[in-house]
């Protein structure tokens, strides 16, 4: 689920019947759980808002920072793959693989 530009994972627990939540973008653990799914979106909404308004009367910042760097390791088959399209492209490997992850995740 997504809310206010914040992302959510979630799991079932079958011994307690119960949707757990957890709100993976954010500089905090955030969790929330409901019984339903109507329950489990007003949970997860309720606890980013909450938490929102925390951070508000902090004066802090509530998303989790990114650096815009990582590090991918791969097969040397696959490193040489995108070398080899990344020439053929004309464009860096980093141009690359940004464009193919952005792709693939359907962001702009």
């Amino acid at each position: 689920m997504k809310y206010k530009g914040y992302y959510s994972k979630i799991e079932f627990d079958e011994e307690t019947e119960l949707f757990r939540g957890e709100v993976i973008n954010i500089r905090d653990a955030i969790t929330f759980k409901g019984t339903t799914v109507e329950d489990l979106k007003k949970a997860f909404h309720d606890s980013v808002d909450k938490y929102l308004d925390l951070c508000a009367e902090k004066g802090e910042s509530p998303a989790r920072q990114y650096s815009g760097r990582f590090v991918v390791r791969s097969k040397p088959q696959l490193h040489m793959r995108i070398a080899v399209a990344a020439k053929e492209k004309r464009v860096s490997i980093n141009a690359l693989v940004n464009e193919l992850l952005a792709s693939a995740l359907d962001v702009k």
